[in-house]
């Protein structure tokens, strides 16, 4: 049985920590032999998919929402037909497979229709004049294989009016009586009442009990255009059968209550109600039919579960996150506003990067870091300690990373400056964008407020005007209802920060850290982390006017 994924995420707005920490737990886990699948919750930076891609990594899946979508849920495999397999094919398969329905895909398996028991139930049960439409337009190859028979003689010619008559045990002499022109005409192994039914105009002739047709009765057929079939069965089955001949696409419903596996399943359970079906079928994007699903799978799915690296808050976390089991929380943020219905591992340290303890878990395991994951976990220990110079930064952030660096073959100092090198915001960028590069909402005493924070090479790098940053601030806290948005411009080189700040709060973050004697947007030396001095810095000033 398949074992249900377990997806391992960091917050919103990723940075490289949260990427990194994710597809490094998520490699634990599969070493453990747990299906974990590395997410991230959008658009990845620079120096994210700059690391990525130096050490040969694919971009984390992006995890949308927490609840649970139709593709997660547990469905009956996407067995299906084509359009001309024959509805006696169909009624076996759904036999066979004990289901009472089968999906109809045409050439590249994109779903066009359904066909269930009610509808092939029609054909056996009620009027004759739906089964008498069909089976004029039933091919002689259907019906050669339906009644597991042989073509004795073909024609091109045949006309059939869908009409059947079994004459099977009638005497040739009292054959003239029988309306037989174009019909279908099951007849007995007699080659006289062969030739009679024939020369009255039968459209194709079924014949039971025999071995084989004398050839002037075939003789007789090519004149009148007649086929003929031998059935493999008896006169009953023949009768039975043969009603099930035609294609499946004469029968098939194609309008349809169908659903994608995109699609939430609390969503499609609402949905389900509106209807009286038992089951629906599931289709991709592209209308590829994926499986089927009732309402007993929707009952029975469970929650999804998630693991939390990089933070707790549900604030930053996944959409609906309340509606997922959360299994374990890797982290090295605050803990502010976390619950649980459930019991959860929680793992909070006190370092500059959650590499750093998910490092340390390996180490813990004994379970070897491979080269390249060594790699991305060191780049991600120097982008949260802003290479160690974060006041975040401990003793164990250093050995960590310099055992990674081991194991990577890399020097640690060469590294970071290859990497914040090629990784440096483009200031070019408008300052909206900026905002948006590596953010995180708090609230702290009622006020709601982001601290977005953009990494520069060397602070004369920025050449924005201050007037732009400040409406884009200002446009983006109305957005996003925020009281306050903060947008630090750091320098790792400079070993300090330039602060903006937008929202109807703009004064709060003034007199958190107030402007020099220079004016406006002034240098603050030291001032590198949003953690350990942003945060704390405002939260004192929001406090005094809670």
């Amino acid at each position: 049985m398949k074992k249900t994924p377990i997806y391992i995420t960091g917050h919103q707005h990723p940075d490289t920590d949260s990427v990194a920490s994710a597809i490094a737990y998520a490699f634990f886990k599969r070493s453990l032999g747990t299906p974990a699948v590395p997410c991230c919750l959008g658009k990845l930076n620079v120096e994210t998919r700059y690391l990525l891609s130096r050490f040969h990594f694919h971009e984390p899946q992006l995890l949308t929402d927490a609840r649970i979508t139709v593709g997660e849920v547990a469905m009956d495999p996407p067995t299906s037909i084509t359009p001309d397999t024959t509805i006696f094919e169909c009624l076996q398969q759904m036999q066979q497979g004990n289901r009472t329905y089968c999906g109809v895909v045409d050439e590249t398996n994109r779903l066009i229709g359904m066909v269930t028991k009610s509808d092939i139930s029609v054909i056996g049960l009620y009027d004759t004049a739906r089964s008498i439409a069909i089976m004029a337009q039933t091919p002689l190859e259907n019906i050669r294989k339906t009644l597991d028979g042989k073509v004795i003689y073909d024609d091109d010619a045949m006309a059939l009016n869908g009409k059947v008559s079994v004459v099977a045990m009638t005497e040739a002499s009292r054959l003239k009586n029988y309306e037989v022109e174009h019909r279908i005409v099951i007849c007995g192994s007699d080659p006289e009442a062969q030739k009679q039914v024939i020369r009255q105009g039968a459209g194709l002739l079924v014949v039971v009990w025999a071995d084989g047709i004398r050839e002037d009765v075939v003789e007789e057929a090519k004149k009148q255009h007649c086929p003929i079939v031998i059935s493999g069965h008896g006169a009953m089955n023949t009768t039975r059968y043969i009603y099930f001949a035609p294609s499946a696409k004469a029968i098939m419903k194609r309008e349809l209550v169908r659903f994608t596996n995109t699609e939430l399943a609390e969503d499609v359970s609402r949905k389900m109600l509106q209807s009286r079906y038992h089951v629906y079928p599931v289709t991709d994007a592209d209308g590829h039919l994926t499986g089927y699903v009732s309402r007993y799978h929707i009952m029975q799915a469970p929650s999804k579960k998630l693991i939390l690296v990089d933070h707790n808050e549900f604030s930053q976390s996944v959409r609906a996150i309340e509606k997922a089991q959360v299994l374990e929380v890797i982290d090295h943020h605050r803990i502010n506003d976390f619950s649980s219905q459930y019991p959860v591992q929680f793992r909070n340290e006190i370092v500059g990067s959650t590499c750093t303890i998910v490092a340390t878990i390996f180490r813990e395991n004994q379970i070897p870091i491979p080269v390249d994951l060594a790699g991305l976990m060191l780049g991600a220990i120097l982008s949260d300690t802003l290479n160690f110079h974060s006041p975040t930064t401990t003793e164990k952030d250093r050995t960590t990373a310099n055992i990674l660096a081991a194991i990577a073959d890399l020097d640690v100092e060469e590294f970071a400056s290859e990497m914040f090198t090629a990784t440096a915001s483009k200031v070019d960028s408008s300052p909206s964008e900026l905002i948006k590069t590596d953010m995180k909402i708090f609230e702290v005493y009622g006020c709601k407020l982001s601290i977005s924070q953009v990494i520069l090479a060397s602070l004369e790098d920025l050449h924005l005007e201050a007037v732009d940053i400040q409406a884009a601030l200002d446009k983006f806290a109305e957005k996003k209802d925020l009281d306050l948005s903060v947008l630090a411009f750091t320098s790792i080189q400079d070993n300090g920060s330039v602060l903006y700040f937008g929202g109807n709060r703009t004064a709060w973050g003034k007199e958190a850290f107030p402007e020099g004697p220079e004016g406006e947007h002034t240098f603050h030396e030291g001032l590198l982390s949003r953690k350990q001095q942003l945060l704390p810095q405002l939260t004192k000033v929001i406090e005094k006017y809670a």
